[in-house]
């Protein structure tokens, strides 16, 4: 006899949503994106005020150091 609910199948959902490798996942797009419209905005200088152009680098950074600590937790545990 199975035990299963109709609710379990949305709460496993759920939870792989919010796990480590999905929000890696999610980083490296935002990443990638704020990669691309920092290219944008070099190649057309003055299209985008400095201001903004700055708080995108600081974005990526932040994204970058992010992805790397979460990239060393994920990782496999080597041998002493």
């Amino acid at each position: 006899m199975s035990t299963d609910h109709p609710g379990d199948a949305s709460q496993s959902v759920e939870l792989d949503l919010r796990s480590p490798q999905r929000q890696l996942i999610e980083w490296q797009i935002e990443h990638a994106d704020l990669d691309a419209l920092i290219d944008q905005a070099a190649a057309a200088p003055g299209h985008m005020d400095e201001l903004r152009l700055r708080r995108m680098k600081k974005r990526r950074l932040a994204l970058r150091d992010q992805m790397a600590s979460l990239q060393a937790q994920l990782a496999p545990k080597e041998p002493a």
